[in-house]
């Protein structure tokens, strides 16, 4: 299990502990989250698991593939840095201690 906290828009904060191998949205799904709608299921089909990934980790995660960078064009208040699809990110033992925060909205 790795500890991801998820903060919402008004600044609650959610910490949870999330399977590897699991998405960072799955980890928001299956702990009732608000703010991560994930329409599509997880598939990259939309943009409503849409997150801004604290600073420190911008770097530390893949980069974005075509397919992700395509539907973030669909997210609400776009952050050319921070903003991530929670379904594309993958947990792993690296990610223990992420960040990610939630737009006012979902697209």
């Amino acid at each position: 299990m790795v500890k991801i906290t998820y903060v919402e828009f008004t600044g609650q904060e959610h910490v949870v502990d999330v399977p590897v191998g699991n998405t960072v949205m799955e980890g928001a799904r299956d702990n009732n989250i608000p703010g991560i709608e994930a329409d599509c299921g997880g598939a990259c089909a939309c943009s409503t698991c849409h997150v801004y990934v604290d600073t420190p980790w911008i770097d530390k995660l893949p980069p974005r593939d075509e397919m992700e960078d395509d539907m973030l064009d669909f997210a609400y208040e776009l952050d050319s840095e921070r903003s991530r699809l929670t379904c594309q990110l993958k947990v792993s033992d690296a990610l223990e201690g992420l960040k990610v925060f939630m737009p006012e909205k979902q697209a």
